[in-house]
């Protein structure tokens, strides 16, 4: 064809620049050369997400397990990716106690999920080989991709065939995976997944639409004579701890367990309406109508239902249940009567009907009722609606603001902003920021007070108290959904505060603190919240503020009436008499003095974490229990800890007893392991056999009250800082007003420091109270006594001796000397039976 070519020559190297120009991906074989001979001799895995919206749970991935040789698959619902590695260990446990096989291989993309140190490791202990796909070649991996596309495309389908929520694609994908294991596959000749798996053919006589209507009996013990035997719910599968249907209650937001239930495959529930929402066809339905509801997600049971009836009794749960816990797999026919743990909190037949006013809800996967998130939501409930028309009305009554038009310069988007107290610039917005809130040693003080001279207590409540406060700053708020009155394009300038501003409590403390002075009020320049009115015949008012509640107490009772009038006509108030209840603390007074507890607020907590049925122990704390940190140890929900522990430091308020263990395990904040969720387990278990256990403030104890105190202190008592406790407490009267149990900042190096540390803690106490005391016409003449069980801290609290072993001291610390030396306080050594701080520095024993 053409003159002058060279012989061509066979060459063994490869061509650089065409390979540059040329190269291209090898081919994917379309079916694998390999199949496992046995169960388990691989597992393919995947992580799907993130799945938009997500669930009221929180979830936003599922994870899939399939076994090679049965083609059986398992599905886990996950908040994160990283929660991946602890769902691979649970689902070894199930899958290895059911087959006896142990996972010989694994295999999985390169995801961070599937490579940590933490997953490579266990995997290496436990013997499992890996398998990783390489880099961007997901087709390595094709048995969970294909998987995956297959679960969303039957997930889509089901949810638009109903009309059911988005937020219940959790459920929908369980559902997918149990019908999925018992349909036919051509992987698995003549057998469903689940038959090669179990060894025992499967029955779907129980099968029926996800999201078709369910129409669900109503037992007799849950209902009057005249009510409904039916009421009508929406299928969501199957459950997991009964052979029954796990069905959806649009009307109540409930989750019913139910086997007496009638099925209408061809309808289902109107999602868009309100809870009064009627049944409409299927073909009615229209997908981009269907409005999201409230509603968490909720596990789907993979148990086997062989059609045999059973009478299983209804069970109502909140609707909130997360579906991260359930996996989809084999089980047993037999019925264990023993509820899993994964049940409890819930409530059954008839304590379901008694408990519709208190719900009993477990923190863990539980939320109360669902208030509505935005405008929209709210004005669709009458009770929401007339909520917000009390709102305005006290706003315009108070004359809180005015319609103007907005002033040119002003950006109207930030206007649209400032009210929202997080947008808020710091010398823009606001100034000063305060809130004026009574510690709550003051209030124990003051009822000790009172309780000792056998005066009354009475409490206030000013309306809408955040009103009241004058604004320095030009402020412009948009108008506030559908209350625009025609004016849309106005605004309205602030004359007052308004909730959610930063400055908004300091401008009503400025208001009352100015109110209280024009009546004569002396402020204790120690304790902001407190104010002392006295009379020209030694008549004595004091009032405590808590932001907008008062406490008002005295020895003239005309005073006090007459101070209330003066207030009502100031400001909207509530007289609500004498303390009764006062921010979840319960109030009694009688002729025998004054006793506060919070038995109701403990027993919603137990309720609250499903513990009001536990055993009760002797103590919150095993004594000898050190705990660590542990970086290893299985990690517990860290959510619901500090929920727990929240919980537990409000009840220190009127539980002097738990303040070392909740001071213990509040220390692990960060990562809880289940041994600290354990820990604060026993601490509920404790505190169901002392519900009733409070504050006793005698009266008539005595003509002068006394300060008293007592300081105590462990040594190196945390084993991994090797930091001491330190604990105090104070007696005035007959009972304690103040108490602590607090680490150390330091590390010291002798019991006598350690002591020293704690004691001067405790000095720093006693002089405030002293100055608290002052203000409240109990001006304490002598020193205030403090007991110490350790002889060489009341010598170096007198006299600088043992130089050599205190010399290192931080000199604040030396603060108690100076105290000593001025006769404000004195150390006296006590018996360390008689050491009432000892139960803040070691666990407690009941009998103590």
């Amino acid at each position: 064809m053409v003159k002058g070519l060279p012989p061509l020559e066979d060459t063994a190297d490869h061509c650089v620049n065409c390979l540059a120009g040329k190269q291209h991906r090898e081919s994917i074989p379309k079916q694998a050369k390999w199949r496992a001979s046995k169960k388990l001799e691989l597992v393919h895995t995947d992580i799907c997400g993130p799945i938009t919206p997500q669930s009221n749970g929180g979830n936003r991935y599922f994870i899939t397990f399939t076994d090679d040789y049965t083609r059986k698959t398992w599905v886990y619902v996950l908040k994160d990716k990283a929660g991946a590695f602890e769902i691979f260990k649970v689902f070894k446990a199930l899958v290895e106690k059911e087959s006896g096989c142990p996972i010989i291989c694994l295999r999985s993309d390169r995801g961070g999920e599937y490579t940590s140190n933490a997953f490579n490791e266990f995997c290496r202990v436990e013997g499992i080989k890996r398998q990783l796909t390489a880099a961007y070649t997901p087709q390595q991996n094709g048995v969970s991709e294909r998987k995956n596309r297959t679960l969303l495309n039957i997930v889509r389908s089901m949810i638009s065939a109903k009309g059911v929520p988005k937020q219940f694609w959790p459920e929908a994908v369980l559902w997918a995976v149990y019908v999925m294991n018992r349909s036919p596959t051509t992987s698995v000749k003549d057998k469903t997944p689940e038959e090669a798996w179990s060894g025992v053919k499967p029955s779907v006589k129980h099968f029926n639409k996800f999201g078709c209507l369910a129409h669900v009996h109503v037992n007799d013990v849950n209902r009057k004579k005249l009510d409904s035997k039916s009421k009508i719910c929406v299928l969501l599968g199957i459950s997991e701890e009964s052979k029954a249907y796990k069905l959806y209650d649009p009307t109540t937001k409930k989750i019913i367990i139910s086997r007496d239930v009638v099925f209408e495959e061809s309808k289902g529930w109107n999602w868009s309406s309100d809870q009064k929402s009627k049944v409409i066809s299927e073909d009615l339905v229209d997908d981009e109508e269907i409005s999201d509801i409230p509603v968490e997600n909720v596990s789907i049971n993979e148990e086997e239902h062989d059609g045999q009836e059973e009478n299983v009794d209804n069970v109502v749960v909140d609707d909130s249940t997360s579906a991260s816990e359930n996996e989809e797999g084999a089980r047993s026919l037999t019925r264990i009567r023993k509820p899993s743990v994964r049940l409890e909190g819930f409530v059954t037949g008839r304590e379901a009907e008694e408990s519709d006013e208190e719900d009993l809800n477990n923190f863990a996967i539980f939320k109360s009722e669902d208030d509505p998130v935005d405008y929209d939501e709210a004005a669709k409930l009458e009770i929401w609606r007339k909520a917000m028309d009390a709102e305005i009305e006290a706003i315009e009554k108070n004359d809180t603001w005015e319609l103007t038009t907005l002033p040119a310069g002003l950006d109207k988007h930030k206007a649209r902003l400032v009210a929202k107290g997080y947008t808020q610039r710091y010398g823009i917005d606001y100034s000063e920021v305060f809130a004026p809130v009574a510690r709550w040693d003051t209030i124990r003080t003051v009822l000790s007070m009172a309780a000792n001279n056998g005066w009354d207590v009475f409490q206030m409540d000013v309306k809408s108290a955040f009103l009241h406060g004058e604004l320095t700053e030009n402020i412009y708020v948009s108008q506030p959904l559908g209350y625009d009155n025609g004016n849309k394009h106005k605004v309205y300038k602030l004359k007052k505060a308004l909730y959610g501003l930063k400055q908004a409590p300091r401008a009503w403390y400025s208001k009352i603190e100015t109110y209280f002075i024009s009546k004569s009020f002396q402020k204790c320049p120690h304790e902001h919240t407190l104010f002392v009115k006295l009379g020209e015949k030694g008549e004595i008012l004091i009032a405590s503020l808590y932001v907008d509640d008062l406490i008002l107490t005295g020895n003239d009772l005309s005073m006090i009436n007459n101070f209330k009038r003066s207030m009502k006509k100031h400001f909207a108030m509530t007289d609500l008499g004498k303390m009764r209840y006062f921010l979840g603390i319960e109030v009694c007074q009688s002729k025998q003095g004054i006793f506060i507890h919070q038995q109701k607020y403990a027993a919603e907590i137990l309720s609250r974490f499903g513990m009001e049925n536990c055993n009760m122990v002797s103590n919150p704390i095993v004594p000898g229990c050190k705990l660590i940190k542990n970086e290893n140890g299985k990690a517990a929900d860290p959510t619901l800890y500090k929920q727990m522990v929240g919980c537990l430091m409000y009840l220190l308020a009127t539980r002097p007893d738990l303040a070392y263990s909740v001071c213990l395990v509040a220390r692990f904040m960060d990562r809880p392991t289940e041994v600290h969720f354990t820990a604060v387990k026993r601490i509920l278990r404790y505190l169901k056999g002392t519900l009733s256990f409070g504050v006793l403030y005698k009266s008539n104890v005595t003509k002068k009250l006394c300060l008293k105190g007592w300081s105590d202190s462990d040594y190196a008592g945390d084993v991994e800082d090797r930091k001491s406790t330190t604990g105090y407490l104070f007696k005035l009267g007959s009972a304690a007003i103040s108490w602590s149990s607090k680490k150390q900042p330091i590390v010291t190096l002798s019991t006598t420091e350690a002591e020293y540390v704690a004691a001067a803690s405790c000095a720093c106490q006693a002089l405030w109270l002293r100055n608290v005391l002052s203000c409240l016409q109990q001006k304490q003449e002598v020193n205030t006594v403090i007991y110490c069980d350790n002889s060489s801290t009341i010598k170096l609290s007198k006299n600088p001796i043992m130089h050599g072993r205190c010399k290192h001291i931080d000199v604040r610390f030396h603060f108690l000397r100076n105290l000593t030396k001025d006769d404000v306080v004195e150390l006296i050594h006590c018996k360390t039976d008689s050491q009432l701080a000892d139960i803040f520095t070691k666990p407690l024993k009941l009998d103590s």
